[in-house]
This record gives C-alpha cells, sequence and structure tokens, in this order.
C-alpha cells in the first residue's frame, strides 16, 4: 500500500512539473511559432562551416522534432485555456 501512495505522489509531482513547464512556456507568448524560428535559425546555421556537424545537425533536429510535438499538443487550445490548465494542474 505504501508503494502505491509512493508511486501515485511520484506521478504527481511529474504532472506538476510538467504542468510547471507548459505554463513557463506559454508566458513566452509565441511557443506555437518556435518550430518556425528554431528552423529559420538552423538553415542559417547550416550555412556556416561550424554548422557542418553531424552531431550538431542531429541536435538540431531533435529540438525542432520536440518543439513541433509539443506546439502540435496544444494547437487546439487558446493561450488562456493551456494557463487556465496549468494552474489547475499546479494547484491540484
Amino acid at each position: 500500500m505504501k508503494t502505491e501512495k509512493k508511486s501515485n505522489a511520484n506521478q504527481n509531482k511529474i504532472i506538476e512539473s510538467i504542468a510547471r513547464l507548459v505554463s513557463d512556456i506559454n508566458f513566452d507568448g509565441e511557443f506555437k511559432n518556435h518550430p518556425e524560428y528554431l528552423t529559420e535559425i538552423f538553415e542559417h546555421l547550416l550555412e556556416t562551416e561550424s554548422g557542418d556537424s553531424r552531431s550538431l545537425r542531429l541536435k538540431m533536429l531533435s529540438c525542432i522534432r520536440t518543439s513541433k510535438m509539443l506546439s502540435k499538443a496544444l494547437e487546439p487550445f487558446s493561450d488562456e485555456e493551456i494557463q487556465k490548465a496549468c494552474v489547475q494542474m499546479i494547484n491540484s
């Protein structure tokens, strides 16, 4: 029984941490445009000599992919809805 309570407590902490992250990102205002911003930045970087690195390219692609997933997951919701849900999750 104690193990189950500890597991639930850890899950709640994880959910609260994710809610805080999404809330913080939401304050940035234009986070839904970040995938395009990252793509533009990385395209310019790749034109430089220092951008000609396989490991750097993989990291860039990973950042773009993560940013796109977050943006797509939150796309159906308004900024106000996201913020309200995050506050509710944090305070639960």
